[in-house]
């Protein structure tokens, strides 16, 4: 009877042991398994804690808490207490830096009647002003990625998730917009003359649409949405971003990849039914306002862009070329376009000069021509 329970008890404890490791086991495998998992350095999973997203983005997040004013210039006076306070001077660089980002314009294009607004203090870092969050926990994993508002008149660069330049954009003007949508750095030259008008002079050229021309660069900044199309910009931050970004790639056979250079992503267009109520100005704190970027943002939509508004030249090239020519239907419906509004169509005028100088070039022949024949009967 001792032997049986002796048994019995030496059973009991190898079920035990038995039941623990197979418990163990299969707790390590669900854990390892999970669907809330990532990957560590050893290529295990670890659950995630959602705590984590909160301190990644507390710690890009130390700037301070800066207030907006905003004011009119009211008189000559007015004006000129502004731009001797803001003014680019070689003590004043940092002053002058943060206004004009956070107006998205120059100084000279200030007058009387003029809307701006001034931050209660000058940090030396412009992305404490920025209208982007200072952490993207969705970029991550991405090595570059570009975003621009057109509402908030502005753009942000992020690394692997951390924005990396917060600058001022002028972007498209109503009847030739910067379409939203993704698109990719193709190529880049330093000091770039367009191909449709030789008298754009554009430093700092990336090109992010090859056939419609549409590219960030260097041109005057009135503050409002005025280009053809492309992402204007102050020249530091043009020279900055000149270097920064990456352009399109080739594949083994030496065929150019569409959209593997840097990516690009227009999150929204401009309101120009409310135009004026320019929504930078509107606001009263850098913490007020931070833009909701896109989860996943390798799967946004190609940009439309209308046909008439990509050179004739180009045209062949275009991939999916139907896609073009239902673009404008297409925006519109959206609200993209407004009900009533012409688009400009693309214009190549350095080829109209060109056409002009051979039409006075032959007038010219054919008076000469005239005149001689003239002379011959007298």
């Amino acid at each position: 009877m001792v032997m049986i329970n002796h048994l019995s008890f030496i059973v009991k404890v190898k079920f035990l042991i038995f039941f623990f490791v197979v418990s163990f086991f299969y707790g390590c495998i669900g854990e390892t398994e999970s669907s809330e998992g990532v990957n560590n350095e050893d290529g295990l999973q670890d659950k995630v804690n959602p705590m984590n997203k909160i301190n990644e983005e507390k710690n890009y997040n130390d700037f301070p808490l800066i207030s907006y004013t905003l004011d009119t210039i009211k008189s000559r006076e007015h004006l000129s207490s502004i731009l001797k306070k803001y003014g680019k001077f070689e003590r004043n660089q940092k002053q002058h830096k943060v206004f004009i980002t956070l107006n998205r314009k120059e100084l000279r294009f200030l007058g009387i009647g003029s809307a701006y607004i001034e931050p209660d203090t000058i940090v030396d870092d412009i992305r404490a002003y920025s209208v982007f969050p200072q952490y993207y926990p969705e970029g991550k994993e991405i090595p570059k990625i570009i975003f621009i508002s057109n509402i908030y008149q502005s753009y942000a660069c992020y690394e692997y998730g951390k924005l990396v330049r917060f600058a001022a954009a002028n972007t498209g003007k109503e009847r030739t917009p910067s379409y939203p949508g993704r698109y990719a750095l193709n190529w880049k030259v330093k000091l770039h003359r367009s191909s449709l008008d030789s008298n754009w002079v554009m430093p700092y050229t990336w090109n992010f649409h090859t056939e419609a021309g549409s590219a960030f660069h260097q041109f005057e900044m009135p503050g409002r949405p005025a280009s053809h199309s492309c992402i204007r910009q102050f020249l530091d931050d043009a020279e900055w971003l000149f270097y920064w970004g990456e352009g399109i790639k080739k594949d083994s056979l030496g065929k150019l990849i569409p959209l593997s250079g840097t990516p690009v992503i227009i999150i929204d267009h401009y309101d120009f039914n409310h135009g004026k109520e320019k929504q930078w100005l509107r606001l009263k704190n850098n913490k007020e306002k931070v833009i909701e970027l896109p989860e996943n943002p390798m799967e946004v939509e190609e940009a439309l862009i209308p046909i008439i508004q990509i050179p004739e030249m180009s045209r062949g090239s275009l991939r999916n070329r139907m896609r073009y020519v239902y673009a404008e239907d297409t925006l519109r419906a959206k609200g993209i376009i407004r009900e009533g509004i012409k688009l400009i169509p693309s214009v190549n005028f350095n080829q109209l000069r060109r056409q002009k100088a051979a039409r006075e070039a032959n007038k010219k022949k054919f008076e000469r021509e005239l005149n001689l024949d003239r002379k011959d009967s007298l």
